[in-house]
């Protein structure tokens, strides 16, 4: 390993911003406290060295609860950037198809096809604005006209409003005969797994931990380490409290690290990176509209003629 790869790992190890440094601390130093003063009282003579409350939470137990609880966090946090992968995926492919598929024939065609594509990145942004609780910003303001971010702010459900917008404008190329019927069906399936993307993530959001399992394993975790000052004092002495707040600060850590993940959809420096994956689809979509499609589908023939299938048959 590599000397700038040491000096890398170290800097990790040590990094305060994203631990859960801050929030386990005062936890751990009141064990450790806890623990000083059952050494004191053991010091001055007092009975207090109880080795048998080792059994009285098994470490096997306790560390069970521990993974499963993390384990079930982390499944939240890997379904919320699946959903929002695929957000990602389905978005693309509809606004390339729009910008392809959908014919221009007069002059106001394009500079609908672009507002349909910003209607795109509108709904990423009022998905992630959704998911926070937050009110609707500058940021989708400029991605959609005034009347309908007026209309936005009142809806109770903004993205889901701006999928209805966007079905709007695809039935109605359809029925302008810019789209075949085939394209349309495609398009809305396509619209359909934004929607699905958007329920995904609404289901992790307002299915939070069971109240009865977070404060059990609480207590637990309360009992147990205040149980180690009793079971290492006769052995450690002045060491126990040290040794408390090293154990406690690794068990406290473990579930918070579950309580940290567990809602993806914050601005927390665990949480999903969703204001650069809305900038990368914003960029993506201008990529695209600077693009300019060299044959629409409404121009092709839909069957090929009798020569053409002949000269391809003898080619």
């Amino acid at each position: 390993m590599s000397f700038e790869k040491k000096q890398r790992w170290l800097q990790v190890a040590l990094q305060i911003r994203g631990s859960v440094v801050p929030k386990v601390l005062a936890r751990s130093l009141f064990c450790g406290v806890f623990g000083l003063l059952i050494t004191v009282f053991f010091v001055e003579g007092f009975p207090v060295s109880m080795p048998a409350l080792a059994s009285l939470i098994p470490n096997i137990v306790l560390g069970l609860l521990l993974v499963f609880r993390t384990n079930t966090a982390y499944d939240r946090f890997w379904e919320g950037r699946k959903a929002w992968g695929k957000l990602v995926n389905d978005t693309r492919n509809l606004a390339r198809q729009i910008w392809v598929a959908v014919s221009e024939r007069t002059e106001h065609d394009r500079a609908d096809k672009i507002e349909a594509l910003h209607l795109l990145v509108a709904f990423s942004v009022a998905m992630k604005t959704h998911l926070r609780q937050e009110t609707l910003g500058s940021e989708i303001e400029k991605l959609i006209l005034p009347e309908h971010f007026v209309r936005l702010k009142e809806a109770q459900n903004p993205p889901l409003r701006v999928a209805f917008w966007i079905g709007d404008y695809l039935q109605y190329q359809y029925q302008r005969d810019r789209i075949r019927v085939h394209q349309l069906t495609e398009m809305q399936n396509l619209l359909n797994g934004l929607v699905d993307c958007l329920g995904a993530c609404e289901r992790i959001l307002k299915t939070p931990m069971p109240i009865a399992y977070a404060i059990h394993l609480k207590q637990l975790l309360l009992l147990y380490c205040l149980s180690l000052p009793f079971q290492m004092v006769g052995n450690l002495v002045w060491w126990t409290a040290p040794v408390v707040i090293l154990i406690s600060f690794t068990l406290f850590g473990i579930e918070a690290i579950g309580i940290e993940i567990e809602n993806p959809f914050g601005r927390d420096p665990n949480d999903l990176p969703l204001d650069a994956i809305c900038e990368t689809m914003l960029k993506n979509v201008e990529d695209l509209i600077e693009l300019t499609p060299t044959t629409h589908p409404q121009d092709l023939p839909l069957v090929a003629t009798y020569e053409e299938q002949q000269n391809g048959s003898h080619s």
